[in-house]
């Protein structure tokens, strides 16, 4: 069992906190055992950390431990570490988000993509890291069902122009997403909490969509956005 909060192998993995280190090292952790499940249905999980031994690979340490390594105020019972995701072909529907910052919007956009049968997520160069324990815990372990890759967004689109229909979103001009049903290879552009998408990006549009709501309401969250655009687009009629 490991005790201590500075033995070797607990330091190195509390640096997997840091962005840089989840790169050089292609590894990130993850917590509670609905995530821990998820990753090991899918072949992710490399071992975990835990109180007892389990149906894995296992290290046993102490809830200090634990609770050291967590990012949850109420800590865990249990740690997993991950190798970093495989990106694949592309084969079906595509959600491209363009520079989207907060990690509970991406999380959500990743829950909602795997409902909506979307098969691809693209980031931006500058999204915020999908490895980000916020993002992760916020996917419930939806992140390891999708093929997510990160983009440098307007050589990306312009590589699909030819199989994908591209539909950016806009509050002003553009079709109402109510007059989009069972959309099949589309690539739908989110834009950015505080920006909304890049006028690069929109003049590589097919068509621009919106969500007709209330006008009292100015907008609405991104990651509510995309799921409502996502849920439209997948519907039969």
């Amino acid at each position: 069992m490991i005790e201590s909060i500075h033995n070797d192998k607990i330091k190195y993995l509390e640096k997997l906190s840091q962005k840089k280190y989840r790169d050089q090292e292609g590894l990130f952790l993850i917590e509670g055992r609905h995530l821990v499940e998820e990753a090991s249905k899918t072949g992710y999980l490399e071992e975990v950390l835990s109180l007892k031994e389990e149906n894995i690979k296992t290290t046993i340490v102490s809830q200090k431990v634990l609770n050291y390594l967590s990012n949850q105020q109420s800590g865990t019972d249990i740690i997993g570490i991950c190798k970093k995701m495989d990106e694949r072909d592309i084969k079906g529907n595509i959600v491209i988000l363009d520079d989207i910052g907060d990690p509970g919007n991406l999380g959500t956009i990743i829950r909602s993509a795997l409902a909506f049968n979307i098969d691809t997520i693209v980031l931006s160069k500058h999204s915020v890291d999908l490895y980000n324990p916020k993002v992760i815990r916020s996917t419930e372990g939806m992140l390891f069902h999708l093929n997510i890759l990160r983009r440098d967004l307007n050589e990306f689109i312009k590589t699909i122009k030819n199989t994908h229909k591209i539909l950016g979103t806009s509050v002003e001009g553009g079709s109402s997403i109510t007059k989009y049903h069972n959309v099949s290879n589309f690539a739908l552009i989110i834009g950015s909490e505080g920006q909304g998408m890049h006028e690069e990006l929109k003049k590589l549009c097919d068509d621009l969509i919106y969500i007709p709501m209330n006008n009292k309401c100015e907008s609405l969250n991104a990651g509510v956005s995309a799921s409502i655009l996502m849920y439209e687009l997948d519907k039969e009629q």
